[in-house]
């Protein structure tokens, strides 16, 4: 059961284009694909794989901006313009999500595909995803205590940011979350159903600012938690899905209420 205790949000971490840098707003509207705006783009390789943080770095630095609007899409680097130009969708495309699900999109071509290429050192293309590009739920849940019990283990502090969950919040005991599958929580004016843990991956050990490998996160949660399961099987895990339940807005400072 969730714990009957003052929670917040503390950070919300969002981002156009899945593997990319991260925003954090003061608030996000939610309804049942995720975060609207989250997550809208993903990069495959030329065998239609999904391409995850884990296996290259050099994209972390890169900040993407998506106008609905005008569809406009621009990719910047330290405040400079890297590539821009209107998002003209192509041909149907399906990629392959860790062998997990198959996520329908279009391909999405511009100038910054021979970015991404460059600096991922092989051919990538951009694909708009049909609905939202997340993994196994549209949403994530991280306790700034469950950060912090990380951290002890480390010996040093460790930057939630390389785990890129959209919400984290403050109030609970380290991994208090993990007790929370089937659990309804109202978030400012959303409600949000827990689902499972979330494994982690290589990706984690890799710098959310430079995209350095710098922290074993694998072996840290490892020699603390264990292995334990998740709906990819055993593995590492740090955080939790959920889902939209009732759609609305959650601010920064907004109180978890247990239902």
């Amino acid at each position: 059961m969730v714990q009957l205790m003052s929670m917040h949000v503390t950070r919300l971490s969002v981002t156009p284009v899945k593997g990319l840098a991260l925003h954090h707003p003061a608030s996000v509207d939610v309804d049942a694909s995720g975060v609207i705006g989250d997550r809208l783009f993903y990069l495959v390789d030329d065998a239609d794989v999904l391409v995850s943080i884990s296996r290259t770095g050099g994209l972390v630095g890169l900040l993407a901006d998506y106008d609905a609007e005008t569809s406009v899409l621009t990719i910047r680097e330290d405040g400079d313009v890297l590539a821009q130009g209107p998002v003209e969708l192509g041909a149907v495309h399906d990629a392959d999500f860790f062998s997990f699900r198959q996520v329908p999109g279009r391909l999405a071509p511009g100038p910054w595909d021979a970015l991404f290429s460059e600096r991922a050192g092989r051919p990538l293309r951009l694909v708009r995803a049909a609905d939202t590009g997340h993994d196994v739920e549209p949403l994530t849940l991280l306790g700034d205590a469950s950060t912090a019990r990380l951290s002890e283990q480390a010996g040093s502090a460790v930057d939630s940011r390389r785990f890129r969950m959209l919400i984290e919040f403050d109030g609970a005991a380290a991994h208090a979350e993990d007790g929370w599958a089937g659990q309804q929580l109202r978030i400012g004016s959303v409600v949000i159903e827990v689902g499972d843990a979330v494994q982690r991956c290589a990706g984690t050990t890799r710098n959310p600012l430079t995209g350095d490998i710098d922290l074993r996160t694998l072996t840290l949660i490892g020699k603390y938690r264990g292995r334990q399961d998740s709906v990819f099987g055993p593995g590492f895990n740090f955080g939790v899905y959920a889902r939209c339940v009732a759609p609305g807005t959650i601010n920064v400072g907004d109180e978890l209420e247990p239902l």
